[in-house]
């Protein structure tokens, strides 16, 4: 009886699950959570981004954001301010600090990044992005 793949949601919740262990491991230093972490490294181009947009970043909920933000507030890694044009709208942007924290958490991504994928052939990526951009729609 041939055995069953294994399934390429379950493996990639085993590899996001072990990247942020990793992730939380090598930023130690920072003293942040994985979900802090997320949105620091969502905000590292220094655009700033709306709840929303930032939420839609991450993957998570604007009302579940907000307690990420509000610590990361609190550590003056953000601020949070109105959008010109748009006072309803909470902007979010780094601070000096947050510019620092999220600069580290990008290069770390980027190092395990390049530890983790250097030697596959590109196609191989590729097709890595192709797969998780249809899990992506397929859960839009």
């Amino acid at each position: 009886m041939p055995s069953e793949s294994p399934s390429a949601l379950l493996a990639l919740q085993r590899a996001t699950h072990t990247t942020l262990r990793t992730l939380a491991a090598e930023l130690v230093d920072l003293d942040l959570t994985a979900s802090e972490i997320n949105a620091l490294a969502n905000l590292a181009d220094g655009r700033g981004r709306t709840v929303s947009e930032l939420g839609a970043a991450v993957g998570a909920r604007p009302t579940t954001l907000t307690s990420v933000l509000d610590r990361l507030e609190r550590r003056g890694h953000i601020t949070r301010g109105t959008r010109a044009g748009d006072r309803r709208s909470v902007l979010i942007e780094l601070t000096p600090s947050g510019h620092a924290a999220a600069d580290m958490i990008r290069q770390t991504v980027t190092d395990l990044e390049q530890r983790a994928l250097g030697d596959l052939p590109p196609a191989a990526v590729a097709g890595f992005h192709a797969v998780l951009r249809a899990l992506t729609d397929a859960s839009s």
